[in-house]
């Protein structure tokens, strides 16, 4: 099981990390509607997947509660590379893991350099070069 919370929808910003049908998002654009005569303010927001660039849609009132995922963000020494895939250590824990290298950091990664990367939700994503 991740890490997540509970926040409320109206609380959340451009750039807040929320989970949209099990997938982790981040938000694109909000709109808050005015709260009808017997109704609540709407949060109309646009996320994209963290994990899969696809585009989600969310309509809810703004007091409603949602998971957010937990970013635990963690330093690791790339150990070797192996075609799309890097092999790191990571520097607090000494555990090993692979993790695949993304487009914009291709031919940038060697054995020994240090990286930034996040478990979010149980998948590892590289996103930084030290």
């Amino acid at each position: 099981m991740y890490e997540k919370k509970l926040v409320s929808v109206g609380s959340l910003k451009k750039g807040d990390s929320l989970i949209i049908d099990g997938a982790p998002c981040r938000v694109t654009t909000m709109q808050i509607s005015r709260p009808g005569k017997h109704g609540h303010a709407k949060v109309n927001l646009m996320a994209v997947g963290i994990l899969d660039d696809k585009k989600r849609n969310l309509v809810m009132p703004g007091h409603d509660k949602i998971e957010t995922p937990i970013v635990n963000k963690r330093n690791a020494q790339v150990l070797s590379i192996s075609g799309d895939t890097a092999n790191v250590m990571d520097t607090e824990t000494y555990e090993t893991l692979d993790i695949e290298i993304p487009e914009e950091f291709k031919g940038q990664v060697t054995e020994g350099v240090q990286i930034l990367y996040w478990d979010l939700m149980g998948h590892k994503l590289l996103k930084q070069i030290k």
